[in-house]
């Protein structure tokens, strides 16, 4: 008998084809189908159940040999005993995202309405390249793009597609504009057009705009950074001169990345001002939103994006504060048009003549061919809990944050950066009277002493040199007493640090 009560058919003797064909999902497998999954979903739930920590403490040492260890050549054949392995590789020590005392990274726990939704796409297994490999799914992810571009506020001529994540979305963002200032500049392909185009962006901005910099054949230099105020924005005037000097120097300004929520400190750029700067050059806009796009669904805080509608193109993360499992992200543009610079046609797959039979190909507007049916997560989110509910959702975390900061400023043994806009706290364990030096490496340790006790995590960050602390809520069952005992922990493991090494130079002195 398996853990969730389902007895698991047996598939055919032997090995050869005809026992392989009973792990295919087909209409002769269903109740194989049924029990094995069931199986699965049990042991996760087991699994979430028990946990009593993020996170096991694991380390590439102890988990190398595990998966090293694994014959892949002589497969197990029951799923009970492939579930079994499976938790002593990976599902024992996952770092659990659920949990309300991780608070590291961008990753969210999920909403259940998107966990049916990926079970859905996965057995189903569309493509959302063209219409005959997905035909009513390529229907609702354009529905939900046309929903999301009227929550920006685009304009009726916008469009985008779904991608992998923003580091991808940024990436066609930045092709798009690239594409446009050649064309308007009526520069031609080459290296020497290449290397007079150049990127703003705020220097707390996502490091995948100079990943894509360099994807895209620009100069080393191509990405100037402008430095942030105290708030961590990129202040107009400095943008401003920034464009002025870029043309003085005979350069071409091809795009200005504004960040709607920095993965440090969740900094929204002045919107509105930044979109007068760049209407006045003519200069592209683009709005990297990963992160702070749940603000578009907030029942209290949509006006923190005002000025995003005035943007070229967009970038949007469901995964991160729509509460989708990895990966839900898209790209949205003001004018359709602009995505014909990531089409090309192949007679196999999307000719040209589909164009003139009005066949919906979203091959046509992506960077990618073969793609997940990822929409359909939001979709079913959107159908069952509403986008207020999603709102609601990130409006707790940030309130959460907000009341993380008063517990930080409030505290003699930290310092914290600035004020949250969103959910992230940049701060440091910093009481009176010690070294900077010895501040910086109790941080560090702090950090890789929580970690390795699996009790929470925290992400790390540098700040004007300094190493630093950051809290990224974005779990609603986060309270209170959980970031107070996490700061604790902190300060239990640096000043243990602390004491060690001032002890031990003493003694070395001595």
């Amino acid at each position: 008998m398996s853990l969730s009560g389902a007895t698991i058919p047996a598939p055919s003797a032997g090995a050869g084809p005809a026992a392989a064909r009973d792990h295919l999902f087909t209409a002769r497998s269903l109740d194989r189908y049924r029990a094995v999954l069931a199986e699965g979903v049990e042991r996760v739930a087991r699994r979430v159940a028990t946990a009593d920590r993020p996170f096991t403490g694991a380390g590439p040492d102890d988990l190398a040999p595990r998966v090293a260890a694994v014959d892949l050549d002589r497969p197990l054949g029951d799923p009970g005993a492939a579930l079994d392995e499976l938790h002593d590789v990976y599902l024992r020590d996952a770092v659990y995202f659920h949990h309300p005392r991780y608070l590291a990274h961008l990753n969210c726990p999920v909403v259940i309405p998107a966990l049916l939704g990926e079970a859905v796409l996965s057995a189903v297994n569309s493509s959302m390249d063209t219409w005959d490999q997905s035909a009513g799914g390529t229907l609702v992810e354009r529905r939900l793009i046309d929903w999301t571009a009227g929550r920006i506020g685009l304009g009726p001529a916008a469009d985008g597609v779904f991608t992998s994540g923003g580091t991808h979305s940024n990436l066609q963002a930045l092709l798009l504009a690239r594409e446009e200032t050649r064309a308007r500049a009526g520069l031609r392909p080459g290296p020497e057009a290449l290397s007079r185009l150049r990127v703003l962006t705020s220097a707390a901005g996502h490091f995948s705009v100079q990943k894509a910099a360099r994807l895209l054949g620009l100069g080393p230099d191509a990405v100037r950074t402008v430095d942030t105020d105290a708030q961590r924005r990129m202040p107009p005037d400095a943008l401003a001169r920034e464009i002025a000097r870029c043309r003085a120097d005979g350069l071409l300004v091809m795009a200005v990345v504004a960040t709607a929520g920095t993965t440090d400190f969740g900094s929204i750029d002045p919107l509105p001002q930044v979109a007068d700067i760049c209407a006045a050059a003519g200069v592209w806009l683009h709005v990297d939103a990963a992160y702070g796009c749940g603000l578009l669904v907030s029942p209290t805080r949509r006006h923190l994006l005002d000025g995003i509608e005035r943007a070229d193109s967009v970038t949007v993360d469901f995964h991160k504060s729509f509460f989708q499992p990895v990966s839900s992200s898209a790209v949205l543009v003001r004018d359709s048009r602009t995505l014909r610079h990531a089409t090309w046609h192949a007679d196999y797959l999307n000719p040209a003549r589909a164009v003139e039979q009005r066949i919906p190909n979203q091959v046509d507007k992506s960077l990618q061919t073969t793609r997940r049916f990822d929409a359909l997560k939001l979709w079913l989110t959107l159908r069952i809990m509403g986008a207020d509910g999603v709102g609601a959702l990130f409006d707790e975390v940030i309130d959460r944050a907000g009341e993380a900061w008063h517990l930080l400023d409030a505290d003699p043994r930290f310092e914290v950066v600035t004020r949250p806009t969103l959910s992230t706290l940049v701060f440091r364990w910093r009481p009176a009277g010690l070294a900077a030096d010895l501040v910086d490496d109790a941080n560090l340790y702090a950090r890789e002493a929580l970690a390795a006790s699996g009790a929470a995590l925290v992400a790390g960050t540098r700040v004007d040199g300094a190493h630093h602390l950051k809290f990224t809520l974005l779990n609603p069952e986060t309270t209170g007493d959980d970031v107070a005992a996490v700061l604790d922990l902190i300060a239990e493991h640096a000043g243990w640090y602390a004491r060690t090494r001032t002890a031990d130079e003493l003694t070395a002195v001595g």
